[in-house]
């Protein structure tokens, strides 16, 4: 069952004060968008005291959602859903290009 929180919910309960980023002067939300949309790399730092690098890039055809546009979509499914609908409504003109 999907938790609901209520939209009564002030900032300062919907974050642990462990993430409270307030004080942080100068943070840009969204600075490393584009470096992580591009690819990114992981370092894995193991117990015997070697490394490992493992690199991500999304896949092709991966789209990343917008916090607005997420709020609606919980799921591919339900992102697959509108964007089936709106295939229906769009000229076959369009989609010939």
């Amino acid at each position: 069952m999907k938790k609901v929180i209520s939209k009564e919910m002030s900032k300062k309960e919907d974050m642990k004060s462990e993430y409270d980023f307030s004080s942080m002067k100068g943070a840009v939300r969204g600075k490393y968008y584009k470096a992580y949309r591009d690819g990114h790399k992981v370092v894995i730092h193991k117990a015997d005291g070697t490394s490992s690098v493992q690199y991500f890039k999304l896949e092709d055809g991966a789209v990343m959602l917008e916090p607005d546009v997420r709020k609606y979509f919980s799921n591919s499914e339900a992102v697959n859903k509108a964007l089936r609908s709106l295939i229906s409504i769009i000229p076959s003109s369009a989609h010939t290009k």
